[in-house]
């Protein structure tokens, strides 16, 4: 009888074309299935809990896949990182029962954005988070993302190419701090549309730019329309940091880390 296994991954997404398998491979999960594979000695399909996008990375992805393989936990870790490359680790593997599931049993997904800002671009982080050189005033920003909590119609901040079958989300949370020339948008959802907290995220720069003024996101908001709102912002910043799953499932701390070492304060 097969086994349900689950498993917590980050990843550096500037290594690669995506989350979600392509013909011509390059990306987490064509990487973490041929690792996979190699372990339990016959083809392994996984599914995730949030497929990110080209250039977006995770520091507490979540998965699970299901094998006849009987293997120790430790070659679910230890053995697939040592097949992986660097850019992508198994954090930790558990046993689950067969009704977990990695996407549906998930209760929210929780997205960070490291921004820039100062007046020249940024080389070491280059990959790993957005840069603006225009002032931004926090102020305006917060109360332009307050008008975007709760559950609503999120038509004008998906992408054409979005396949969810309703845009309706619940948005729990937005937090934006400064730290030096760094700002972070923490962001809170019981789901997510393709590209949406790219484009709130854009939105919210437009208000804290001075381009728009904070009422501007909440009039996006209402029109459903995506050609209203701000273009799709960069993805080198965003990090999906943590899946929320119930207590039932016995999964080990979906949160590993709270931001990358390389632009911490």
């Amino acid at each position: 009888m097969a086994s349900r296994i689950a498993l917590g991954i980050e990843y550096d997404g500037s290594r690669f074309l995506g989350w979600q398998t392509q013909p011509g491979g390059g990306t987490v999960q064509d990487a973490l299935e041929r690792a996979l594979s190699g372990i339990a000695g016959g083809p392994v399909s996984v599914i995730c809990a949030g497929r990110t996008d080209r250039g977006v990375h995770a520091l507490a992805q979540v998965a699970h896949f299901d094998t006849a393989a009987e293997r120790p936990d430790s070659a679910w870790v230890r053995g697939v990182n040592a097949l992986l490359p660097e850019s992508v680790a198994v954090l930790w593997a558990q046993r689950v029962p067969q009704d977990f599931h990695a996407r549906y049993a998930a209760r929210s997904r929780s997205y960070r954005y490291l921004l820039v800002n100062r007046s020249v671009r940024p080389a070491l982080v280059a990959r790993h988070a957005g840069w603006v050189h225009a002032p931004l005033e926090l102020a305006p920003m917060r109360e332009a993302a307050a008008q975007l909590l709760g559950e609503h119609d999120f038509s004008a901040f998906r992408a054409a190419e979005c396949q969810a079958k309703t845009p309706v989300r619940t948005l729990q949370v937005i937090g934006i701090e400064r730290y030096g020339e760094r700002i972070e948008f923490s962001m809170r959802a019981n789901a997510w549309l393709q590209h949406m907290a790219r484009n709130i995220v854009g939105t919210l720069v437009y208000v804290g730019a001075g381009k728009q003024p904070p009422a501007w996101a909440r009039a996006v908001l209402d029109s459903r329309d995506r050609a209203l709102a701000a273009p799709t912002f960069a993805p080198e910043g965003l990090y999906l940091e943590a899946v929320e799953y119930e207590a039932k499932w016995e999964l080990p701390a979906a949160r590993q880390a709270a931001r990358p070492l390389a632009v911490a304060p």
